[in-house]
C-alpha cells in the first residue's frame, strides 16, 4: 500500500491509498481517481516529504505542504494554551481524577495531566473520555 498526497485542478488536497505507484497512475489515467472536496477527477500528485520511521510501526510525517499546515498548527496551541490556562494541571495523578469525574467521585472539572500507556489504555477500557493534549511548542 502507499499513500499519496493529490491535489485537484482546483486546488484541493487530500489523501488517498493505493495497493502500489502503478495503480495510482492506472486508475488517474481512467479518470477513476477522484477529489475527496468536490468529486474532481483532474486529479495529480502534490508535493509531499517522507515520513521517517521512529521505533516501531511509528512514523512521523515530514510533509508541511498542506495550505491550511499553519493554521491548523495555531488552532492546536490556541487549544493547548487554553485547557493549561483553564483546567486543573493534576500531574501524574491524571488518570486517577479523570476516572474519578468519570464515575462521578469527583467534582466534574477540566483537567490535564500525564499518563502511562497503561493508565491511558486502563482509561480507554474503562469508557472515560479524553483528548490527548498536543504537543505544540511556540516556535515548532
Amino acid at each position: 500500500m502507499i499513500q499519496y498526497s493529490l491535489q485537484c485542478s482546483k486546488g484541493h488536497v487530500f489523501d488517498a491509498w493505493f495497493k502500489n505507484a502503478a495503480t495510482f497512475d492506472e486508475q488517474a489515467a481512467l479518470g477513476i481517481v477522484h477529489c475527496a472536496t468536490c468529486g474532481n477527477s483532474a486529479v495529480e500528485k502534490a508535493p509531499m516529504a517522507p515520513s521517517l520511521a521512529r521505533t516501531g510501526d511509528e512514523r512521523v510525517p515530514l510533509s508541511t505542504a498542506h495550505p491550511d499546515a499553519a493554521r491548523f498548527r495555531e488552532l492546536l496551541r490556541q487549544y493547548r494554551r487554553k485547557v493549561m490556562t483553564e483546567a486543573e494541571n493534576v500531574g501524574e495523578r491524571f488518570a486517577e481524577e479523570a476516572r474519578k469525574i468519570h464515575f462521578q467521585e469527583a467534582e466534574a472539572r477540566g483537567i490535564y495531566g500525564q499518563a502511562t500507556r497503561d493508565e491511558v489504555a486502563g482509561l480507554i477500557e474503562d469508557g472515560v473520555e479524553f483528548l490527548p493534549l498536543p504537543d505544540v511548542g511556540e516556535d515548532n
